[in-house]
This record gives C-alpha cells, structure tokens and sequence, in this order.
C-alpha cells in the first residue's frame, strides 16, 4: 500500500539535486538509497540517508548566528535549515563543514517549526503570528519558502493561538497549534505544490488541553494510517486520526514525556526532544503507535534546551534554544550534534 519504487527513485534524484546545488563542490556526493521511506494516509515526505558519510569526519557543534534564537531544524541529506525565534530568518548551513548564511529574511515574527519537501521548499510554522509559510515572507501562521534562493512562495493566516510545529504528507502538510485544541490541514496539490486550502480538525476523543504549551511536535505513526502528537504540558502522546482529529493516547506505561517538543521518527523509533529537560527521549512504539516504552535517554553536556531534531550521517542534531538564558544580540547560539552509537 505504501510501497512506490518509482516515487522513491524520483525522490532520491530530487534530493541528489538539492544537495548539490547546497553543498561546496568539494563534498563528497551521497549515495542513492534512502533508508527511511514512512507513511501517513498518503506517505509521509522523509529525507533520511542511511550513513551518507560514515568515513567523514564531522563538526560536533555548528554555531549559529549571534542572536539568532533558533528552534526548528530541517534536512536534506547534509543540507541543514533553521528557524528563527527572534525575527523568523531562515538560515541555511552545511553539516560537513558547520559553514551557513541566513537565506530568506523573517518578517519579524518567529519562525518555530519546520520542514523541506522533496522539492525543497521549506514549510514554516509561525508562532505567535498565527500563521505558516512556505519560504519566508510577511506576516502570517504558515509560509512556504524556497529552500535554495529564500523566495517566499506562499503565505497563510490559520488565524491560529501559537503555530508550531509541522510535518509533510503526500496530499498535506499538517500543523500544530499549542493554545488551540485544533490541527491545521493545508492541502497540497500536484507534485506537492501548496495551494489555496486549508481547514482545521478539532482534537478531540482522549484530547486534554490544559493551560500552558499543548500540542507540540508532530510526526506520523509508522503504519502511516496516524498523526503522533505530543503535550508538552502533560506529556502525553497522542496518535490523532488525519481526516477528523480524533486523538487516542498512545499507551507509554508510566513513561512522560513532560517538556516534550520535536519529534522524529525513524521506522519504530521515535525521538523526543524534552527541551528544559536537556535531553533525547528514545520511544519504541508498535506498528500502529498505540503502545510504546521508552527505551534510552540521550543527553549531551553540549545541551542548553534542545527543542527539535534531524538525522544525518549516524547522528541527531538539535539546535539549542537556550531558553533559560536572557536573550540578547550577542548571545550565542548553536547546534549539538548526538552520535546514536
């Protein structure tokens, strides 16, 4: 059912493309296998090599932009983007060398949440704005924006409380909000390209909204037929259906995952950034995510308030939001890079 040989080569032709068109002549180019192809009602849009890289070696932290208050992070193979708290920049760098520049100028919102299509366009969460976007722009809850030149494709209102975080299907991109009880739905149209639309499904079913930050990361189930979505409040994870938002609790025994925000999901694996909590929760999960243990802690001295995470070349990486610290222009920021073994 979700098995599509030809969708996979076409996707690993994209993201030879991408890479090379990112990444100093000198980089040694990836191979073509991907080693993480997911679902969710359509196939969840994944960009995961299997050890691209393994004989390189590689920087353990990438520093970011002074200021730059980063949150999400996104990749296609060695190409990292991140998102700006401070003023909704998008910076783009190269996990090989640690070397990047911001790309696309924030319209002075924050930029939370975000992730590159095959394509490589950028979806964008906004926060506070309300909004998304694709690819940069002004105002908004959502933008999408071109992950290589920084042009702003796309801008949407959600008319949303704290647009946060969002992950891709073939026919959607679909975000959380953490004062609303609500997942918006943006739908896609032909070869992923945002359109005009977009609704809202009400989480509801065993859905607790409570006061504080609710619904934050967002992935799929690894039978693809489910949303995970998880509380950071309660810490609380949820498997939500994609066609009406009704959330069952995913069934952790006495594991929370208090502080929980991004997520990634890597066959049965997932990981779960507790952000104040300085560490990696690793939940294996049945295949429809109704149960799950968590399994290892991970956790690096390098971490101030890890909030999000990608996967490359062996490794997690996670930009520190450095929540606890007083925001300044000259406050330095950074990404740790977490070896799996």
């Amino acid at each position: 059912m979700f098995s599509h040989p030809k969708r996979l080569a076409t996707l690993t032709a994209i993201l030879a493309a991408i890479t090379l068109a990112a990444v100093p002549a000198t980089a040694v180019a990836a191979p073509t296998t991907p080693g993480n192809a997911s679902s969710t009602p359509a196939r969840q849009v994944t960009h995961g090599l299997r050890d691209p890289f393994p004989q390189i070696e590689l920087p353990d932290r990438i520093d970011l932009p002074d200021g730059f208050r980063p949150e999400g992070i996104t990749t296609a193979g060695p190409i990292a983007w991140f998102g700006s708290l401070a003023d909704g920049d998008i910076y783009r760098a190269s996990l090989l060398t640690g070397e990047g520049e911001v790309i696309s100028q924030g319209p002075g919102t924050s930029s939370v949440g975000l992730t590159v299509d095959v394509r490589g366009r950028l979806f964008v969460a906004g926060g506070a704005g309300g909004d998304a976007r694709v690819a940069g722009g002004a105002g908004g809850d959502a933008r999408v924006v071109d992950g290589r030149s920084g042009e702003v494709l796309a801008t949407y209102d959600f008319g949303g409380g704290f647009v946060n975080d969002v992950v891709l299907t073939d026919d959607y991109a679909y975000f959380t909000d953490s004062q609303r009880a609500v997942v918006y739905r943006l739908h896609l149209g032909r070869r992923g390209a945002p359109t005009d639309t977009f609704d809202e499904l009400a989480l509801h079913g065993d859905w607790e909204q409570v006061d504080g930050f609710n619904a934050n990361g967002i992935t799929t189930s690894p039978d693809g037929r489910s949303l995970l979505v998880v509380n950071s409040t309660t810490g609380n994870l949820f498997r939500v259906d994609p066609d009406d938002g009704h959330a069952e609790l995913v069934d952790l025994g006495d594991d929370r995952l208090t502080n929980g925000d991004g997520l990634l999901r890597v066959g049965r694996t997932l990981y779960v950034a507790q952000n104040t909590q300085n560490q990696v929760a690793t939940v294996r999960l049945d295949r429809t995510a109704s149960d799950g243990r968590v399994v290892r802690i991970l956790t690096s001295d390098d971490f101030d308030t890890p909030t999000t995470i990608a996967r490359f070349a062996g490794a997690l990486y996670l930009p520190n939001a450095r929540f606890t610290t007083t925001p300044e222009e000259d406050t330095e920021y950074w990404v740790t890079r977490l070896p799996l073994r």
